[in-house]
């Protein structure tokens, strides 16, 4: 399954190991996804999300049924 999230689209980029002596080789800085449910009290029914940190702080700022309207807007299906 994808590491992406479902509210901000974050997901993983790449960077570099970094060693003692400057020796750079590829790694992947992964997203702090959480898959959470929440209830959608508008339609009386659970849903499950995998949210980042950052989704979970959008959520809380502008309410669940305002974000999901968002996503369906943009063609998410939820």
């Amino acid at each position: 399954m994808a590491r992406v999230c479902q509210v901000t689209g974050k997901k993983p980029i790449t960077g570099h190991h970094v060693s003692f002596s400057n020796i750079k080789t590829k790694r992947r800085f992964l997203p702090n996804l959480q898959t959470k449910r929440f209830f959608l009290a508008e339609e009386d029914r659970w849903i499950t999300l995998k949210v980042s940190a950052d989704g979970l702080r959008t959520i809380n700022k502008k309410g669940l049924y305002a974000v999901v309207k968002e996503m369906r807007a943009a063609g998410k299906g939820i």
